[in-house]
């Protein structure tokens, strides 16, 4: 269980990683004008950290009881 949710965490983070090099490059670009795809990828963003952060909570909280 453990090691789950563990590979669940770093999956996230990465994922997390990757949307925001995404952003960054849309937003190096200069071609998104209207902003609305750097906006999509900051909720991603925001989203998968949230994850990532639920997954550790959920970590500490097994090795806490156990």
């Amino acid at each position: 269980m453990q090691a789950m949710l563990i590979i669940f965490m770093v999956v996230a983070a990465l994922a997390t990683l990757g949307v925001l090099a995404r952003g960054i490059i849309i937003m190096a670009r200069g071609k998104d004008i209207t902003g609305k795809q750097s906006n999509k990828m900051m909720s991603y963003r925001v989203a998968f950290q949230a994850l990532a952060i639920i997954f550790i909570v959920i970590l500490f909280l097994i090795n806490r009881q156990g």
